[in-house]
């Protein structure tokens, strides 16, 4: 079985560093994105195995990004973070099906549970 691509879409760059070192470390292929917008025109969207997205980014937020992901046929499963979290926002992203939400700063070891978890229920791959 191939390593999972992880797609991170973040609009600040130290969030994307570290996440990308954080899942790097742990074995996993890592791509990272500036925007909802740039992870929609990735040549490797259909290898995905999990999203982790920002909330709250210019234009289109992790929540649209889910609804346009799974509006385009992609059951791809997402985490979501955000530097400022609410209740409604995470019970939005909850009930939009998220594998989970944390609020930044976040703890690595967290984040890794659920990507595993996320990727053990999804079988590991992408999902198109």
């Amino acid at each position: 079985m191939s390593t999972p691509l992880i797609s991170v879409v973040d609009d600040d760059a130290s969030v994307r560093a570290a996440t990308e070192n954080l899942l790097k470390s742990r074995g996993y292929v890592v791509q990272t994105f500036v925007s909802a917008e740039e992870f929609l025109r990735s040549p490797r969207l259909n290898e995905t195995s999990c999203v982790i997205t920002d909330v709250q980014m210019p234009v289109m937020s992790g929540l649209d990004l889910l609804a346009e992901m799974r509006t385009r046929g992609y059951g791809v499963p997402f985490i979501f973070i955000t530097a400022f979290p609410n209740d409604r926002v995470r019970a939005s992203a909850l009930s939009a099906g998220a594998a989970g939400f944390l609020a930044k700063p976040f703890a690595g070891h967290t984040l890794i549970e659920y990507l595993d978890a996320a990727l053990e229920e999804n079988g590991g791959g992408g999902d198109t």
